[in-house]
Formats: C-alpha cells, structure tokens, sequence
C-alpha cells in the first residue's frame, strides 16, 4: 500500500513536472540590450562620439555599446590619446560599409595569427610608420601597403623522406 502511493506521488509529481520543462523561457535576453539613440545621448557622450551622429542611429546595438565604452574612458586618456581617438572617428565614420566589414575582417584575421607572426606584423608598422608621411603615401598610392604589412607567409612543413612520390610510369 506505501509503495502504492509513493508510485502515485511520483506519477503525480512527474506529470506536473512536464509542462513547467516543456515551456520555453519568455524571458531569454539575446544578444546586446538596446542602446541609447542619438538624442537620448549626454551632451558629454554626444561631444565625443560626434563624428558618428550620422552613422549612430542605424548601428547595431553592439556597436554602440562599444562607442558608449569608449565615450566613458574618454575624460580619462591623455589629451594627445583623445586626439588620436577622435581622428579614428573620424577616418572610421568616412568609410563605407564594404570599408568597414574589411578592416573588421582585417582585424579579427591578424588577432588569429601566432604570437610571433603577430609581432613581425607589429614591426613591419612600426617601421612603416616611422617613414616621412610623403614615402607612406607613395607606398599606398603603388598598393604596396597591403604586402609590406601582410604578415610572413608560414614556412610549408619538411616533406617526409620516408614516403616517395609515386612515379609516373609510361609518360613521356
């Protein structure tokens, strides 16, 4: 008779155990919250992100996030650092979208490099921009800015001797 039961409460704590799993969650957040538009901005944030107005209100919400990021640490970096922020806005908000996707391209392949190609890289610009403004522009006029920064082709792997290439017999 106890064993009865407790079958019975188990059943019972099983079936209404089952629409409680089976319901989705309602409350899920996915991907970035919304961010603020142009005009909720502060005149703080607005001062600083100026070269993006046009652009503000069709970026992602994860995009602006990371603007609104960078809005905040601003009052902290050096005056020579807000400048150089503020001309990559600037440079960033004069490109095209094809522009953009590019260099995001750029950027997410050179951070899958090796430590080491990585540094070559680091290098091959610190070199490149030391070099009088005149001799950079002559270098990407030519398109050659593109394969002096390329990092250094991966050296091909030893061929194993222990495994000749099949020969090619009756061809001539």
């Amino acid at each position: 008779m106890a064993h009865r039961r407790l079958l019975g409460r188990l059943t019972l704590l099983a079936a209404l155990s089952l629409p409680v799993a089976a319901q989705v969650p309602t409350t899920a957040v996915i991907g970035t919250p919304p961010q603020p538009t142009w005009g909720q901005l502060s005149a703080q944030q607005k001062g600083v992100l100026a070269p993006l107005s046009q652009d503000w209100d069709k970026m992602e919400n994860i995009r602006r996030k990371k603007w609104l990021g960078i809005a905040d640490r601003y009052p902290s970096m050096k005056p020579e650092e807000q400048q150089r922020m503020q001309e990559r806005m600037r440079e960033w908000a004069a490109l095209t979208p094809e522009q953009r996707a590019k260099v995001r391209g750029t950027y997410k392949d050179f951070q899958q490099l090796p430590v080491e190609q990585k540094q070559v890289v680091k290098q091959k610009w610190e070199a490149y921009n030391s070099l009088p403004s005149e001799e950079r522009q002559k270098i990407r006029e030519s398109g050659k800015s593109a394969k002096l920064l390329a990092p250094p082709p991966e050296a091909p792997a030893p061929e194993s001797p222990a495994e000749p290439p099949p020969a090619e017999a009756g061809r001539n």
